[in-house]
């Protein structure tokens, strides 16, 4: 009899496909098996890449004649520790009585190569049947649907070459741009950390361009010269009742575009501001009049759903937690079928999705925290018509929709973490949000003239909640909650909003005021903000900017620097190996000493390597590989001949002379290191 063998990426998955399947007969070492069905696992990656030397022995020893190394055909093999599995998998998929073989690996350009390193591996012949599972959610429906819609193998075969191009791109890089820089300036980096241990420069087409990030914004802070400026205040009276407006140097101003101003509202010395309070204030109390009054309401709409950057973002804010406990949290909530897929991109959900969202609403209903919002969407019927929103968007989806909740799972809720339980709110609110309306602000901008020169004063009031109270998280304190209220209601006149509301609501253009007073009001520039976990990841997003506006963020099309799945692993491996430095308690991200100095050489031997740009347009590449616009061989004659320009730039130069002088500079900010004890 003919089986049908499927495949996961992990054991528990392997477990839930097997419960749904009905397969609880035979339990085998490594496999389930039943009458018609067997269920196998891999556990993450069961096949590599081969270093250098399985390809030439001589290739061990690092030597600058054998570089570039850019082997026509790439080697695999069995990683050592999962060979049993290994052998396991590879017999199910050559028995003769498997007939069809279901992919249900992870739903991306990972979960993809997993497999298919398994499969050449293996060497499964192509008379199988093979089908691609492609799922976004662990929930029963979900995995039947995509089981039943399951597609043959080979409709993937362009996510699966993008895949196999970014590890050997990865690959390439890492080895030849690593054992160059090491051979070139290994020893230098030994010296100057007096290290009897020999000190590699390790290198990574990511890696290395997030390091540069890290360390230009630290060089920027370091060499920020604070400016101070000084803001001129006025304090207006009407019937008894005082305001203050902030003078700005606008057209017709005596010194409109002066090059004494540090800006339109502030002087670059204090001698100027107190000239100019000396000729407004003469006489006391000195005539004004209200010039303009504006009207206008603001409104805020609910933001966009979560992916794993915006996620991972919030989670570094709200817990304090790295991008890679983010990713592990939101995995493991995903395999409780409490969310949708999480390693995403996208913030915006499908129209199939939006069609069946009642689904995921009804569900809710057993959750504590959604109730009380469910009742307004469903008595106003708010689901209608999602998909002609902007959240929802079939363009702005590649592999996979937004994280939002799935509406299944909620027995799993009593077994979360408190963090696991605060993320899933946080996650189910976000979702619940886009079905309320905008806030609204009402805003009155006034204009003061006193002689030739303009005041402004500003207030804003909530008017209309809108989706603001379903963003209010169970776990937040009501001090906090208090002080964003506090900052919606913000106005620039520095009084209570309702007071000030009843000021300026009494006044009329062309009114009479007058001029109490003038302070002047020091300030200074602030130095770059140093990145955290979370700011990273969305730099990273972003192509190296630090785009913190979400409206702004929506609006960028580009790649970013590696991708959702990769960020957090990035991170890590940058700490691991101590080139970055993490504050867990404030997330705060530093650079290392070896860090720095690793850049310095990478800055002055191959400077490309820290473009965020360039790296961006090595993912887009990968990108048109996955969607058919640009062929292996294209992408791999430009990786080949971009490696071999690099190692020749590190062998003609020799920058040592120029490193010691940036390891002067470098060093001042850093502690000497201990000297470990002779045991």
């Amino acid at each position: 009899m003919a089986k049908r063998l499927f495949i996961a990426e992990k054991p528990s998955v392997a477990q839930e496909f097997a419960r749904i399947l009905g397969v609880n007969a035979r339990r085998g070492d490594g496999y389930l098996e039943s009458e018609d069905t067997v269920v196998t696992w891999c556990v993450g990656h069961l096949v590599t890449m081969c270093y250098p030397e399985v390809y030439d022995e001589a290739l061990k020893k690092w030597d600058f004649a054998t570089l570039p190394f850019l082997p026509a055909d790439f080697l695999y093999e069995v990683i050592p520790n999962v060979r049993k599995q290994f052998n396991t998998v590879s017999g199910l998929l050559n028995r003769e009585d498997v007939d069809t073989i279901y992919i249900c690996t992870d739903s991306g350009r990972e979960g993809e190569y997993i497999y298919r390193l398994v499969d050449q591996m293996a060497k499964v012949p192509d008379t199988k049947k093979k089908l691609r599972v492609w799922i976004d959610s662990q929930t029963e429906e979900e995995i039947r649907r995509g089981i039943r819609e399951a597609k043959p193998m080979s409709e993937y075969d362009n996510l699966s070459n993008s895949a196999y191009l970014r590890a050997k791109e990865d690959y390439l890089m890492g080895i030849n741009f690593s054992r160059a820089l090491s051979l070139k300036y290994g020893y230098w980096l030994n010296n100057n950390f007096q290290d009897k241990k020999w000190t590699s420069v390790s290198v990574g087409r990511v890696m290395t361009c997030v390091l540069g990030m890290v360390v230009t914004r630290e060089w920027e802070i370091r060499n920020f010269v604070k400016t101070p400026f000084y803001r001129v205040l006025g304090t207006f009276e009407l019937e008894g009742k005082r305001f203050e407006g902030e003078w700005r140097a606008v057209e017709g101003s005596r010194y409109f575009a002066s090059p004494a101003l540090y800006k339109e509202n502030g002087f670059k010395e204090k001698e100027n501001a107190l000239a100019l309070i000396d000729s407004l204030m003469k006489p006391q109390p000195a005539p004004a009049s209200i010039e303009a009054l504006e009207k206008k309401k603001e409104r805020k709409n609910p933001p966009l759903l979560f992916n794993l950057a915006e996620l991972q973002n919030l989670s570094s804010k709200l817990f304090k937690i790295s991008p890679d406990e983010t990713l592990s949290i939101v995995q493991e909530l995903y395999e409780k079928k409490l969310v949708t897929y999480p390693r995403t991109d996208a913030r915006v959900l499908s129209s199939a999705v939006a069609k069946e969202i009642g689904k995921n609403l009804g569900g809710l209903q057993g959750y504590d925290q959604a109730v009380p919002y469910l009742s307004y969407i469903s008595e106003n019927q708010t689901y209608k018509g999602l998909e002609k929103t902007r959240y929802v968007n079939d363009k702005q989806i590649t592999d996979h929709y937004a994280i939002i909740p799935t509406g299944q799972g909620l027995g799993a809720l009593n077994s979360l973490s408190a963090v696991q339980a605060r993320m899933y709110e946080v996650i189910v609110r976000r979702f619940l949000s886009i079905f309320y309306p905008a806030a609204v602000w009402q805003r009155l901008n006034v204009t003061v003239r006193a002689e030739e020169e303009r005041f402004f004063t500003s207030t804003k009031v909530l008017i209309e909640e809108g989706f603001l109270p379903v963003s209010q998280y169970s776990f937040t304190k009501k001090k906090d909650s208090e002080e964003e209220e506090e900052k919606e209601n913000e106005n620039s006149a520095g009084l209570d909003p309702n007071e000030l509301r009843e000021i300026l609501g009494r006044l009329k253009k062309g009114m009479a005021v007058e001029l109490r007073e003038c302070n002047v009001k020091e300030g200074e520039t602030s130095p770059p903000k140093r990145y955290n976990s979370g700011s990273i990841i969305l730099a990273m997003e972003n192509a190296g900017q630090l785009i913190e506006d979400e409206e702004l963020r929506a609006q960028i099309k580009g790649s970013g620097i590696g991708t959702s799945a990769t960020r957090a692993e990035i991170l890590r491996k940058l700490f691991h190996i101590g080139y970055l430095d993490l504050n867990k308690k404030t997330q705060i991200i530093t650079p290392a000493l070896k860090g720095e100095l690793v850049c310095g050489i990478v800055r002055y031997s191959m400077p490309a390597m820290l473009s965020p740009k360039l790296t961006a347009s090595w993912e887009k590449g990968l990108s048109g590989v996955s969607e058919g616009e640009i062929t292996e061989d294209e992408y791999m004659k430009k990786l080949e001949g971009f490696v071999d320009q690099m190692v020749g730039q590190v062998k003609a130069e020799d920058n040592r002379s120029r490193l010691n002088s940036y390891y002067h500079l470098a060093a001042q900010y850093y502690k000497p290191a201990k000297k470990e004890r002779k045991k």
